[in-house]
């Protein structure tokens, strides 16, 4: 079976890109089409595949500043043609699952979110206090566009597996369509606690430095404790974060995954302010047997255990934050049953579950295009 794959963009490896990886192992042969790649900045496994990059890949600037091209990610996605293909499995967050696919071809899409800034979360990126009030009106505009061709173009996928039950709800939401949920894989045999290691005294965000993270409630939370804040990550949040934060918060840039992974076992806690579709963050550290304080909300409520694997905040405040932050330091974790919980979200459990959703997705199509042969 030849089997093509789509994913909006390779420019770092983070959680889409990990779920990408786990997807692209099972087809060690087949191409990766994306908007455009950073040659080196995904792990050899993903650089090892065949991957055809869009027009973007050309323009002035793309490969620090692709964001600003967002208006012509569609036509750039559309541009790509799959004939040839027995069945195409896109990873989305943004536009990859409006890939225009062969109509005897199935297409199954692995839906992080419904494109955020589309939808919902337009103030968190292009608000007027973000980008001012004239631009952000001129925003508004191309938005409500890009949500009605996101809106229009969801029938281009036959099956969508979501990454959460939020993301499953905001795909009825925003698709009207329904989706199976197969939660991503975290290596848990690489992320696994340090027994000889006892917690030092510093709090752990790690993340893409973008708005709807609200990393600014951790900076002030970590401060109202006195306490110590490593933050591991880059984007176009950095300057403001940093023009924000004091002595007191430490920011690395992007670390290995052997360095965050010491992080991991050596921190006190996790910390997650903002509302994540599922986050493989958290799902890390906790296999490294460390809790996280993390929003009651969104991917949170599926993999933390208040109370037990860690601190679940109803309010979004620093100051409860700060609260959490204190029962987090003075609480006595249960390692062994932190690092269970993570468990669930094996490696093998994914490949499992994402095989049965092809199998399904081909059947289903198979089946429906025998209904379709004319008598």
């Amino acid at each position: 079976m030849r089997v093509a794959l789509v994913h909006d963009w390779l420019t770092g490896m983070r959680g889409g890109e990990k779920v990408l990886q786990a997807i692209a192992a099972l087809y060690p042969e087949a191409p990766i089409y994306t908007l455009l790649h950073v040659p080196g900045s995904v792990s050899p496994a993903l650089e090892s595949h065949d991957i055809r990059t869009s027009f973007v890949q050309r323009l002035p600037g793309a490969a620090r500043h692709y964001r600003q091209y967002l208006p012509i990610f569609p036509r750039a996605i559309e541009s790509f043609d799959f004939s040839g293909y027995d069945f195409v499995i896109s990873t989305s967050h943004c536009v990859a699952k409006s890939a225009i696919v062969p109509a005897a071809t199935p297409h199954l899409c692995y839906c992080h979110s419904p494109m955020r800034y589309a939808w919902d979360q337009f103030d968190a990126y292009f608000g007027p206090a973000q980008i001012g009030r004239l631009r952000s009106a001129a925003m508004r505009r191309l938005m409500n566009r890009m949500a009605r061709w996101d809106a229009a173009t969801a029938d281009r996928v036959d099956a969508f597996v979501a990454n959460s039950q939020y993301v499953a709800g905001r795909i009825r939401r925003y698709y009207n369509r329904g989706a199976t949920v197969v939660y991503p894989s975290v290596d848990t045999d690489f992320y696994q606690p340090d027994p000889a290691r006892r917690p030092d005294p510093f709090f752990l965000v790690v993340s893409a430095l973008v708005p709807y993270k609200r990393l600014e409630v951790a900076i002030e939370a970590v401060r109202a404790v006195n306490g110590t804040l490593k933050i591991v990550g880059r984007g176009p949040e950095e300057s403001r974060l940093q023009s924000l934060a004091g002595p007191e918060t430490e920011f690395t840039g992007w670390l290995s995954d052997a360095e965050i992974r010491d992080l991991y076992q050596r921190c006190q806690a996790v910390l997650m302010p903002g509302v994540e579709d599922f986050g493989m963050v958290p799902v890390e550290a906790q296999a490294c047997g460390r809790p996280v304080v993390a929003q009651a909300e969104g991917g949170a409520l599926e993999s933390v255990i208040d109370g037990e694997t860690g601190i679940l905040v109803h309010e979004s405040t620093p100051s409860a934050f700060a609260e959490a932050l204190r029962r987090a330091a003075s609480a006595r974790w249960d390692t062994n049953a932190i690092r269970r919980n993570a468990e669930r979200f094996s490696i093998p459990r994914f490949t499992h579950e994402m095989q049965r959703a092809i199998e399904t997705t081909k059947a289903c199509r198979t089946s429906s295009a025998a209904i379709e042969v004319p008598q």
